[in-house]
């Protein structure tokens, strides 16, 4: 099991580097021809989202719901070398999250970027990026009521875009100061808002998705259910999944949860990071640093040695970036062409008849 998951994550790697200077538009102009059709058939708007589902559970299921009342639902599922934004392995690969979603109501689940390897400014590009490229109508994303998110929302419902620069978030056309910072769920969604306005400014693209705002669900942690599912307690979780996400663990895993258990390939990022110049595939500070105090004997020394970074996901997201080895501007490349196809993950038969 442990050779094909390398394999999968090689074969992931070999596509980024490919894809950073070449097109597979006739992906692309397939896939938006069947969703043209679909939408001039059903009269419908083309609804999508982008979440990890790692796993699918009750909030995901609600945002969802909401949003196929609203039109076809495309679950945007970020995919290749199975890195999370957290930076690290995702519970399972991205065909069994796609399945879990497919079952929780998804119409289409299609690959999205690389998440564990980019930074969170990037990563939001490519997303916008992509829901310009399908046709996008509508954006449901979940949110956390406060009075600095109700003022976003009424902003973002007139029209308006919305600033996250540190410590100030504001309305870009209005100017108004509404904060220092923001919920995680609520600022994603106004870092959404940012980066399609700088996209369309960058590129003219005049894409203006409405959103569709739907209140979290309380009582669902996240950390938890990872947990129970790593250790196979599936009893404890119950009440903050559906039950099609523990039939696809199930039957997935025939009773043995950590076959399907996704891990790091410690061997090659020690090998990475004792081997390699460093340079290539982190910031040159930190690749300084970490060079200068090899050898390495564990992931652990490594992440010790790492520096601080703003996020609380850095060190993580640098492990990950040794783990690939790809350089950065084949990163950046990959990103200034994205999305470079269209690949379908999973698709709801039904939706074609």
């Amino acid at each position: 099991m442990k050779d094909k998951v390398l394999k999968n994550f090689l074969k992931d790697r070999e596509e980024i580097i490919k894809y950073s200077s070449k097109r597979d538009e006739r992906s692309i102009e397939k896939f938006k021809k069947m969703l043209m059709e679909l939408k001039e058939e059903k009269k419908v708007n083309i609804v999508a989202d982008y979440t990890e589902y790692n796993p699918l559970h009750l909030g995901h299921k609600y945002c969802l719901s909401r949003g196929k009342e609203k039109g076809l639902f495309i679950s945007v599922l970020p995919g290749p070398l199975e890195r999370s934004g957290r930076g690290v392995p995702y519970l399972v690969d991205r065909y069994i999250r796609a399945e879990m979603a497919i079952r929780a109501g998804a119409d289409i689940v299609i690959e999205g970027p690389p998440m564990g390897i980019m930074g969170s400014g990037q990563y939001m590009e490519c997303i916008v990026k992509m829901f310009h490229t399908i046709g996008v109508d509508i954006i449901p994303r979940g949110y956390i009521r406060d009075s600095n998110m109700e003022k976003i929302i009424d902003l973002i419902n007139r029209g308006y875009h919305i600033s996250v620069k540190p410590y100030r978030v504001s309305c870009i056309e209005t100017g108004e100061y509404i904060c220092e910072k923001l919920e995680i769920d609520n600022y994603v969604i106004a870092s959404l808002s940012y980066t399609i306005y700088k996209l369309n400014k960058k590129y003219n693209l005049n894409f203006n998705p409405k959103f569709l705002f739907v209140e979290r669900l309380e009582g669902i942690n996240g950390s938890k259910i990872r947990e129970c599912v790593y250790k196979g307690r599936f009893e404890e979780i119950r009440g903050m999944i559906p039950e099609t996400t523990l039939e696809v663990l199930e039957e997935y895993s025939k009773g043995d949860i950590e076959s399907i258990i996704l891990k790091r390939f410690e061997d090659r990022i020690l090998e990475t990071v004792n081997e390699y110049s460093l340079e290539k595939y982190i910031p040159k500070n930190i690749g300084e640093v970490l060079e200068k105090n090899r050898p390495y004997k564990s992931i652990e020394e490594i992440k010790e040695t790492i520096p601080q970074g703003f996020s609380k996901h850095f060190k993580e997201r640098i492990i990950s970036r040794l783990e690939c080895r790809i350089e950065k501007d084949i990163i950046s490349e990959y990103i200034k062409n994205y999305p470079p196809k269209i690949k379908i993950l999973s698709i709801n038969e039904d939706i074609l008849s």
